[in-house]
């Protein structure tokens, strides 16, 4: 074993590749969940992203058209869950998981002529000298945009939720459909809006996974994506930032376990594949361990069926 072959600079720098899909995911999810809908479909919109990206990029030649292809086939996808839950009043939990399950099956279909192929390379954005600063160059400042995208988009959203007047209804609406609708808002409208964006992240992060993380299409890549952006915005008690920070902490497990393998541990590399997984769970257990959902800052609203009528 001989941990001083681990750069930390390098660690660090892929920790932002790693975790920026994920943290793109759950972000949009988020936003949906803000607006009181539990959509567990993200598995389903990543990997529907991830094909429609890529193939987009490779028809195109470009990987701007191929994530522009991502947010609109995820949340096009989306739309369904939309749809279904908020005009047909289906179960939440239940159309969610057939999204998912849904999404798996259209992109294998959709995938089987891609199988092998390689897309348009994304390059990194070139900040000139500031690439240059020992370690600090190597961990911010050569990435490519969409590692800049994604921390853009919780910026955003943060700021969309705490000072906007928009933001505030869509708390609102996830706080008490019944009151809100009372005051005249659109909670179905609302809804449908926060479902989209969630759609149209998740449909990023798929991107992000075929065309820069792992440039090819393979059936399932995701692989458990979704589930983990699921969890991290419990995670992160609903707030954007705390999203970010749980986003990277399951990226630098990620990372790390694999640095470790690569260093000669001497541990059974089936045990440090399954690490983030196990402490995803971990953290779910005690976020969850004999608290309220109030205590965990989840919207009152989560999950439970608009009626007009109520």
């Amino acid at each position: 074993m001989d941990l001083s072959t681990i750069n930390p600079a390098i660690l660090l720098a892929s920790l932002m590749i790693a975790s920026t899909p994920i943290l793109l995911a759950a972000i949009g999810e988020l936003v949906a969940e803000k607006s009181g809908v539990l959509n567990l479909g993200v598995e389903g919109m990543m990997i529907t992203g991830a094909i429609c990206g890529f193939i987009a990029a490779v028809e195109t030649g470009s990987p701007t058209m191929g994530f522009l292809a991502a947010a609109v086939g995820g949340a096009v996808l989306s739309m369904t869950f939309g749809i279904l839950t908020q005009f047909f009043l289906s179960n939440q939990v239940a159309t969610g998981l057939a999204l998912t399950l849904f999404g798996l099956g259209l992109s294998s279909l959709m995938g089987q002529s891609y199988v092998g192929l390689k897309p348009p390379p994304v390059g990194d954005i070139n900040f000139g000298p500031l690439a240059d600063i020992p370690f600090l160059g190597r961990v911010l400042f050569q990435h490519d945009a969409m590692v800049y995208v994604s921390i853009l988009i919780v910026a955003a959203v943060w700021a969309f939720l705490k000072f906007t007047r928009a933001g505030l209804i869509l708390r609102a609406v996830g706080e008490s459909h019944g009151a809100a609708h009372a005051l005249g808002y659109k909670v179905v409208a609302v809804r449908l809006a926060a479902i989209a964006f969630g759609g149209a992240c998740a449909g990023l992060g798929g991107a992000y996974l075929s065309l820069v993380r792992v440039p090819q299409w393979t059936e399932g890549m995701t692989a458990g994506a979704g589930w983990i952006a699921l969890a991290i915005v419990v995670f992160g008690s609903w707030k954007p930032w705390r999203v970010l920070i749980g986003a990277y902490l399951f990226g630098g497990v990620t990372v790390l376990q694999l640095n470790l393998q690569a260093a000669g541990v001497e541990v059974p590399v089936e045990y440090l594949s399954m690490s983030p997984y196990l402490i995803t769970i971990l953290v779910l257990v005690i976020m969850s361990s004999g608290r309220g959902r109030a205590a965990l800052n989840a919207p009152a609203s989560l999950g439970r069926t608009f009626h007009a009528s109520s």
